[in-house]
């Protein structure tokens, strides 16, 4: 069951989507094409783009050497690009995702308002533990803790660890980080992102509170 929650949930996680105040125009360019392709491009022609663009990420990645934010954006697509996939094949994806994220992390574990911290701790929790993957929620829970205390209004932390709560059917604590995740300020360079973002707290929200 946990298997199979993780390929559903990763047709809709994307990873935390980073703060981009700074950051270069080819990666800017990068996180607007992958929210596109995410929230507007027609589900039978995302896979070709995701892995189009995964190309560019990675060409990205090899000329800034000692960037953590590139590392970053490749397994947000890559995480994506598993979730349209489906199958045995989406493990493979995010066990590649979870090794740029941890290179992102021993360069710069704040990188980015404290994405690295909300993407690995999304993916402990949602990929199956031993011996199918590498899942813990003791790690997901100290990841996604971490990622608070970096950006602890943020709208991308708040709902991975609402997630998280919701799973564990600890509902009023989940409610309440959904509800911190909606109050979060929208983030200018963001809008397709955010607007799908919101919808998918909304959604979650919904369910935790008929759960109380």
């Amino acid at each position: 069951m946990k298997f199979h929650r993780m390929l559903l949930l990763l047709s809709t996680l994307f990873f935390a989507l980073p703060v981009l105040a700074g950051m270069s125009p080819e990666l800017l360019s990068l996180s607007e094409d992958w929210a596109k392709i995410k929230y507007q491009m027609p589900q039978d022609q995302r896979v070709a783009a995701l892995e189009a663009l995964n190309g560019q990420a990675s060409s990205l990645v090899a000329a800034h050497p000692g960037d953590a934010a590139p590392l970053v954006w490749q397994a947000i697509i890559l995480s994506t690009t598993a979730g349209e996939k489906g199958g045995l094949g989406a493990l493979s994806l995010v066990k590649q995702a979870k090794k740029l994220l941890e290179q992102a992390e021993a360069i710069d574990s704040d990188a980015l308002d404290g994405s690295v911290y909300t993407s690995l701790g999304s993916l402990y929790y949602q990929v199956p533990g031993w011996p199918i993957g590498f899942g813990s929620d003791k790690k997901a829970k100290a990841y996604l803790r971490k990622a608070l205390a970096v950006n602890p209004d943020g709208m991308d932390p708040n709902y991975f660890y609402g997630d998280f709560l919701l799973q564990a059917r600890e509902y009023t604590a989940a409610v309440a980080a959904f509800e911190r995740a909606l109050a979060a300020p929208a983030r200018a360079q963001r809008p397709i992102a955010d607007a799908g973002r919101r919808s998918e707290i909304e959604t979650a929200l919904a369910k935790a509170k008929a759960a109380l």
